[in-house]
């Protein structure tokens, strides 16, 4: 288990990171989301060790994470950080090493990833000289090449079209089913959606949503009901806690005062019968995570 733990960072007076808190289990794949300048990039190099938290703990298993740590945790950063001048072998080399890995082992585990993204002819040839998917795609599988059992994504699908990202999404979830922890961060939430049943948003390094994916859908839950039946709209208006009745052309949009309100609004619609149509809308994470980082950058 990765433990995050009352984790504060300051840089000089600045406080980058306030108060964090959050578990990752085996086998689990957590969001950490935030716009730009949240907080993430910091929280990403306390968890590898490359700072040390002003305040808090973090841990990985039970142990301070140290060099000896290290070597357990896979990192794709969301800038290119490849050595452009060496070749996929040589850099794999490089990588591997300073993971405590050894040769034969690096080239054996290189040749499989290397085969299974269909890029097998590209070993020997220098970064510089592959595409920028391509080169995505190598920074993919060095970040995967020690078998992390922390695997730290942000934003792993950038310049990728859509073949491949479906084969890093199969990668990803064969990661996660093989027992890796998993930290996924990208700001397209549909993609977040995909894998994330656990997550947090951050906003100026502190949390402002954080939990499961399906709570967080129900707590920010939109309070509208479509509806398609034989009903008339002064039928909707009379429930206790229908608050608005808007009437389209073929359905009737019906704005409730809370979730408690859907069973009386369904039971009144059952009786009038031929229903086609009955739907709570549930927000999309984009649309919740929007809505909350927008009221935070208000105050």
């Amino acid at each position: 288990m990765l433990k995050v733990e009352n984790v504060t960072k300051y840089y000089g007076d600045f406080k980058a990171v306030d108060n964090l808190s959050f578990t990752v289990n085996k086998g689990e794949i957590f969001g950490l989301l935030g716009v730009n300048g949240a907080g993430k990039t910091t929280t990403f190099r306390m968890i590898m060790g490359l700072l040390d938290p002003t305040e808090g703990n973090i841990t990985l298993d039970g142990k301070k994470i140290d060099y000896d740590v290290t070597d357990d945790i896979g990192f794709l950063t969301e800038e290119r950080s490849l050595l452009t001048k060496l070749t996929v072998k040589e850099q794999a080399i490089f990588y591997g090493n300073l993971k405590n890995m050894k040769n034969d082992e690096i080239l054996e585990r290189l040749d499989y990833l290397l085969d299974k993204y269909g890029i097998s002819e590209y070993k020997d040839k220098k970064i510089k000289e592959l595409s920028k998917g391509n080169q995505q795609k190598i920074q993919f599988i060095l970040a995967i090449l020690n078998k992390p059992k922390l695997l730290i994504l942000d934003e792993p699908f950038s310049g990728l079209d859509p073949f491949n990202v479906e084969l890093f999404k199969q990668e990803i979830v064969e990661l996660s089913e093989n027992g890796s922890m998993i930290i996924f961060s990208s700001h397209r939430m549909e993609h977040v959606e995909l894998f994330c049943k656990k997550l947090a948003i951050i906003m100026k390094g502190k949390t402002v949503i954080e939990g499961y994916l399906k709570d967080i859908k129900e707590k920010y839950r939109k309070k509208n009901i479509f509806i398609k039946a034989n009903i008339k709209r002064e039928d909707l208006t009379k429930i206790p806690g229908v608050v608005g009745v808007i009437e389209k052309s073929d359905e009737f949009e019906v704005k409730i005062i809370d979730n408690e309100v859907v069973d009386k609004v369904f039971d009144v619609v059952k009786k009038k019968g031929n229903v086609t149509k009955f739907v709570v809308e549930e927000p999309s994470l984009n649309e919740i995570f929007v809505s909350k980082v927008g009221k935070e950058y208000d105050k």
